[in-house]
């Protein structure tokens, strides 16, 4: 026996019931961007390696040890997308859409890093993300969190998650910064973890969002990075959360809050949810105002988010937010005798171009009649139309109503009118 092939580790099907929830949430997103006039934007799936290493950073965990880059058949080095604010700069740039007059924009798709597979996190995993350009003001950091804010209410998860937010100042603020903390670790370097280790030659900022509870004991003694930003980035900030508190959005300033990316400045973001486990992150974002200057583009503000669509759906799942069943089936033709098999056909064209929305299906399966019912109702439709020689020769159908128990015999035309009373 031949042994089965199996999916690439990290790599994850998709399944019909689990993706009616997967559609619920789309929609939910969808709306709401198009009600804050976000417009969205389709982004390949492979870009040249380069973008991504001038962009993220190379000494990053992303550029290090996650990306999937390869050689085509031309020499060039290709990298599958491990997010999509850079692809969606590159695009911005590349179509002039600056000059536009709404530079806000969505997308939804699948990215791809090496990590580790683990409960909510894939090789390969969704992220709905969207991006602002052109606005220096405190006004769009306060409308994207509110946005963000409004999702969670809508879906109905908003009493399971917290927003944590810090400022991490300049690059130039985060360089002097730097060299602080590398002073102070330097001093603990042997308490710390091989990964810390590690980051502490490379990314020093990272250890400060380290999960190891050990080392943050060591780092509540660390010099603060807010001691290093100057005044007016700070008003900014503290303006920015006096407004969320007006608005009634609750939050958590955590000063380690660092994101894994080069290109943020001033405001980041995390909605995180204890549900989750380690992998407890389900949105994040923040201020990137010098990415499109550092990508070939003019000086440009910006500002953008992510969510992970994999882990926001665990979590529904999790608290049993959502819990419609998978209506397979509208309307489940059975055919009695082989004879009738195209009457079968027609007439569930003849339904589909009336009602074209609806759900037809026929049963093809050799198998005698009780089972052909049984898995109707297994099914969950709603209806059965039989055809049967001794009804068909006078233009009779038998219609079963699975939901009311009620059993009728149509002609053609009333059969059609019932089915629109049934499914309006």
């Amino acid at each position: 026996m031949k042994k089965a092939i199996q999916s690439i580790r990290g790599m994850h099907d998709y399944l019909p019931q689990e993706l009616i929830i997967w559609n619920y949430v789309e929609t939910i997103l969808k709306e709401i961007l198009t009600s804050y006039c976000y417009l969205e934007i389709r982004l390949p799936l492979l870009e040249k390696t380069t973008i991504f290493k001038r962009a993220i950073g190379d000494i990053t965990d992303i550029i290090e040890k996650e990306m999937y880059s390869f050689n085509d058949r031309n020499g060039n080095s290709l990298t599958l997308r491990p997010e999509g604010t850079v692809s969606c700069v590159r695009a911005i740039i590349q179509n002039n859409l600056l000059q536009k007059k709404n530079n806000r924009f969505w997308y939804i798709g699948p990215m791809f890093r090496y990590e580790r597979p683990q409960k909510g996190r894939y090789r390969q995993f969704h992220q709905l993300g969207a991006e602002v350009f052109g606005i220096n003001t405190i006004d769009i950091d306060l409308e994207m969190i509110m946005l963000i804010h409004r999702i969670w209410k809508i879906i109905g998860i908003n009493s399971y998650i917290k927003l944590e937010i810090n400022c991490i100042g300049s690059k130039i603020e985060r360089f002097e910064y730097k060299k602080s903390l590398v002073l102070f670790l330097k001093k603990y370097e042997h308490l710390l973890d091989e990964d810390c280790k590690r980051r502490l030659h490379t990314n020093p900022l990272r250890i400060l969002d380290t999960k190891n509870q050990d080392i943050k004991k060591i780092l509540i003694n660390a010099p603060l990075l807010s001691e290093y930003i100057n005044g007016h980035t700070k008003k900014y900030f503290n303006n920015l959360c006096n407004m969320m508190s007006f608005y009634g959005i609750e939050y958590e300033y955590n000063p380690n809050l660092i994101r894994g990316l080069d290109y943020y400045n001033n405001t980041v973001f995390e909605w995180t949810s204890n549900e989750l486990g380690s992998q407890h992150t389900i949105c994040a974002g923040g201020r990137y105002d010098s990415l499109v200057q550092d990508m070939g583009g003019p000086k440009t503000p910006a500002i953008g988010f992510a969510i992970g669509i994999e882990r926001l759906v665990l979590l529904i799942k999790l608290k049993k937010i959502f819990s419609k069943t998978l209506e397979e089936i509208n309307i489940y033709i059975i055919f009695i005798e082989n004879d009738n098999k195209n009457n079968a056909i027609k007439l569930s064209e003849e339904i589909r171009n009336l009602n074209p929305t609806l759900k037809v299906f026929i049963n093809f399966f050799k198998q005698n009649i009780k089972k052909k019912i049984k898995h109707a109702i297994n099914s969950l439709a709603k209806i059965i139309i039989f055809i049967k020689n001794e009804e068909i020769k006078n233009n009779i159908f038998v219609v079963k109503d699975l939901k009311k128990h009620t059993e009728h015999f149509l002609l053609k035309k009333d059969l059609m009118i019932k089915i629109q009373e049934m499914f309006k």
